[in-house]
């Protein structure tokens, strides 16, 4: 027998609410966590779990060289680096940066290429710690609301030092850490300038870039950098 108008409203309305207790069950567990992550790292980032999954799918190795150090043990112009290359108003915005949002799609209308990315570092770092790097609708339906929670929830240092703990330099290379052993041989304190300028630059594409290819891109990094008073 079909079911009458009434009842599939209600098996409507019942997958709503279902629906609807799932995502705000995801988003209290994540706001727990980041209330966790002021004082702790993370032991493991969403992002690791999907590289991990990739490899897995592929057949492919896959060694995670994660050690997350916090800000302690991260070089002040690493830190630098980071803020001039990836988001100059990182201090100033509440997360999202709406100037640098305007120019990215005033020149995706001027020269009919698509948008490039406007991500602040708080948006990263919550795509880093609780979603993957699929491109989707519902991956930014979720960003939004994760990052005003990180905003509210972390000081602005421990949001750069947790982004730079989880963030990807590499294949299996996760945190500055990881990244400055993988890349120098030396620990996240003790890289130079260049070397963190150099790291910085691999950030948009970390799984293709290389810090040793990045000349040119590392010194407009460190252009900018003096231009910020670093």
């Amino acid at each position: 027998m079909a079911r009458t108008p009434r009842k599939k409203r209600g098996c409507l309305w019942g997958a709503v609410r279902l629906g609807l207790a799932v995502v705000l069950g995801y988003l209290a567990a994540c706001t727990l966590l980041l209330v966790a992550y002021r004082w702790v790292s993370p032991p493991a980032t969403t992002v690791q779990v999907q590289r991990a999954v990739e490899a897995a799918i592929d057949a492919a190795p896959f060694d995670v060289q994660y050690r997350p150090v916090g800000q302690a043990g991260q070089a002040t112009v690493v830190r630098h680096a980071v803020v001039a290359s990836e988001d100059a108003r990182f201090y100033t915005h509440a997360g999202f940066d709406w100037e640098e949002l305007r120019n990215a799609r005033e020149a995706a209308e001027r020269t009919g290429a698509p948008m490039r990315g406007a991500s602040t570092l708080t948006q990263q770092l919550v795509k880093n710690l609780f979603l993957t790097t699929h491109r989707s609708p519902v991956r930014k339906a979720f960003e939004v609301p994760l990052t005003v929670l990180a905003e509210l929830i972390l000081p602005k240092e421990r949001i750069l030092s947790l982004y730079l703990d989880v963030a990807e330099w590499g294949p299996g290379v996760f945190g500055i850490e990881a990244a400055a052993g993988h890349h120098y041989g030396t620990s996240a304190a003790r890289l130079s300038r260049d070397q963190a300028a150099r790291l910085a630059a691999v950030l948009p594409a970390p799984l293709v870039r290389r810090p040793q290819d990045q000349s040119r891109t590392s010194s407009r990094i460190q252009t900018r950098m003096r231009q910020m008073g670093w």
